[in-house]
This record gives C-alpha cells, structure tokens and sequence, in this order.
C-alpha cells in the first residue's frame, strides 16, 4: 500500500459535476489500494468573487481580515468532496488547514508554511479514511489564519507529501501537463514528458502558471515525485525529477512570460557602501519582492538604481521609498507601468554559449525593444512592453524549435 497527495485546482472544482469527477479520480487511486490525501482549492472563480466583495466595502482591507475571508473558499469545497466520496461508498474526513496541523508565519496574505504536525492526518489514514486538506491556508503559532498566496494549495499539497513521506504527488490542473509555453496563447505549445525540479522552479517563478514556485521548491528540497496532469483526460502528465531523462535534445526548455509588471527607478541614490542593503531592506521588511535590479553611477559619483516588481506592488513601493527618503537618501523616483517579463529556460544553456545573444536577436529584429535583462545559469529574462508580450513569446518559442 502506497500514500498518494492529490491535488486538485480551482478549474477542477468548478461545479458539483466536477466535484463528483474528482471524487472518481480519488476512487481509482484508493481502489489500486493506496492511501489517499487530497488537497482542493476553492471551487473556480471563488476566491476572485471574495476579493471584489472586500474591494466595495475597502480600498485597502485588512489582511488579516482577507486572510478570515480568503480561507472561507477552500471550506465549501472539502466539505463538498467529503460528501461526494461518501456517497461512493468511501469513508473520508475533511480538515481545514488549521485542523491538519499546518503551522505557518506570521505573515498575511502570503506565509510561508513553518511545520506541519501530521498527527491528525495520520489518525486518519489509519482508520482506512481518505482524508481532505483545504489548501492555500494555515495558522500562525499565535492562533491567526493566514492564506499561502495565490497557487498556495500547490505549495499545501507537496508540503503534505514531504511531511508524509508520501510516494507520489500528483496536481491534477485544467491542462494536461506543463508545456514549453501556455497553449492558450501559443498554438504550438508542445506538452513536455519530463522537467527538472531546476527547470520548474525557473519557469514557476517567471510566470508559468501551472505551478506555485514554493511547491516546486519544496519537491526539490525534499525529493517529493511530482506529476503534474489534467483531471479531466486520462493521459500521462508531466514527471518533474531531478534531472529530465526524456528531453535531452532541448537546449531551451521553455518560454514563460509575466505581465503586470513595473520598473522603479530611484535618482540620485547616496554612494555610500550601505544605500543598496538599506533600500532593499525596507522593501523586504514591507513584503515588497523585487526581481531585476539595475545599477549606473552617474557623472556627479552618485547612482541610479532601477528594479523591477509587480505592478499591484508598484503604489506601496513608491510610498514606502517616500516614507524613507531621508534614510535612503536619494533626490527622486521614477516608475514606468505596462511592462512585462519573458524569460528562455533550459538546463542546456549551460554547455551551449550564446543562446543569449540569439534570444536579443530574435526579439531586435521583431522590432521588440528590452528595458532590463536577468541572466542565471539556465535562464534568461528580458522585461519588454507589455503589448510585446504575447509576440516576443511566439517568436522565441519558434526561433528555438520548441514546437517539434
């Protein structure tokens, strides 16, 4: 007998029909005689649904009150699941995140789980029950719900897996594995049979929805199996392993691309040794992520230091710089909107140079101009206008024959 987490998205769990599809998936698997956890979101466009609510009663809610509220949503569809697996004939119990001991930080809107106590779960399993986790939410030590961030339940589901020690984790999603780019844009978009954790994290953290990069993260570090594979077509998914055995011909992998994002630009920064930790200290301190940073040193021997983040961020950065001016010491800031981010992915950029220099000429002769560029072994990010978006991606995605 094995122990199998499956989790299941949003799309998955849209309507009571699809619910009672998901009840048959978790059917099959306890029926080839292993032990099931399974891990929901909240049924389709919930979450956005509460988010609208918070927006006509605030500007600007509590997060700790949106966390009370976000975490309603996973509640309708476990209770829902547990119903739909007992008329099935199979014995299940649903556990909010708090119930099923998942400890996280004290941060709201997007924690970081800290421990999980599987005490409880376990229990359950024992009994012979599939047992239902609602994902995307814990609890802080002090007693406070808290939400992971949106894709959150990915993160609960292989969370769950590591703390199980569980064989297999399988995120069953809308599509029907992780593709070189998103079909829905990209026609071509080929499904890959194989990723490496590497390689998933890269495409996770530059826009490639299909998983949360925190669960990625987590199957790394804890060599949780992962499958990534639709719940609506019984097809093969996409193994994601340390190394991927099965594309070993591609030098780039994929394409991933983010809209929504902002440049920041502070003048005139003070050159003093410590100007760089203390601006990005600050932004930290205030949960601000920052990707791309840019510096220049000016004629005068002051800087210029330019960074990327995302646009729903760009309103607290700038008043959170402000707050600090005198600290930071700088002369003015500056923000460009309606940017977005492309980024080439591939283990094999690491023996083959110059893969670079032909993502740049590719884009150059679409007539697509590159603000800032990010480079790491296995990938390369170029932020761009945003109404370039969706053509940089088609003319990367051919120029390195992701299609074939």
């Amino acid at each position: 007998m094995g122990l199998i987490v499956q989790k299941f998205g949003g799309t998955s769990v849209g309507n009571v029909e699809r619910i009672l599809n998901v009840a048959g998936c978790v059917k099959e698997e306890t029926d080839r005689g292993n032990q099931v956890v399974v891990v929901v979101s909240a049924m389709g466009k919930t979450t956005d649904q509460l988010v609208n609510m918070a927006k006509e009663i605030s500007g600007q809610p509590s997060k700790r009150e949106m966390d009370m509220l976000l975490a309603t949503g996973e509640q309708v569809t476990i209770s829902l699941l547990a119903m739909a697996l007992k008329e099935k004939g199979l014995e299940a119990v649903s556990y909010t995140g708090w119930q099923a001991g998942i400890v996280t930080e004290p941060v709201h809107g997007n924690a970081r789980i800290t421990k999980i106590n599987t005490e409880a779960i376990e229990g359950e399993l024992n009994q012979g029950k599939v047992v239902i986790v609602a994902g995307f939410q814990g609890i802080t030590e002090s007693g406070n719900i808290t939400t992971l961030g949106r894709g959150g339940s990915d993160t609960t589901a292989v969370a769950l897996a590591a703390a199980l020690n569980a064989d297999k984790c399988d995120i069953y999603t809308d599509v029907t594995g992780v593709f070189t780019t998103d079909p829905r844009y990209i026609p071509s978009a080929r499904k890959l049979l194989s990723i490496s954790y590497d390689e998933m994290l890269e495409l996770a953290n530059l826009g490639a929805g299909v998983l949360h990069p925190r669960a990625v993260e987590f199957a790394k570090n804890y060599q949780v199996r992962l499958e990534v594979r639709s719940s609506m077509e019984k097809v093969e998914g996409t193994i994601i392993e340390g190394e991927a055995t099965m594309e070993q011909n591609l030098v780039v992998r994929g394409v991933a691309f983010e809209d929504e994002i902002t440049r920041v630009t502070v003048l005139g920064l003070s050159n003093s040794l410590t100007s760089l930790s203390t601006i990005f200290t600050t932004l930290a301190s205030n949960q601000i992520n920052v990707d791309i940073i840019i510096q220049s040193t000016t004629e005068t021997g002051a800087s210029n230091l330019s960074f990327s983040i995302h646009t729903k961020d760009w309103l607290e950065t700038l008043n959170v710089l402000e707050d600090n001016k005198s600290e930071l010491s700088y002369e003015q800031l500056d923000a460009e909107n309606k940017l977005a981010k492309v980024s080439i992915v591939g283990s094999g950029m690491i023996s083959n140079p110059g893969v670079a220099a032909q993502m740049f000429e590719v884009l150059a002769a679409n007539n697509i101009a590159i603000k800032m560029v990010s480079t790491s072994e296995i990938k390369v990010s170029a932020v761009i206008e945003e109404k370039h978006m969706h053509k940089a991606v088609e003319v990367l995605h051919e120029a390195f024959e992701l299609g074939k």
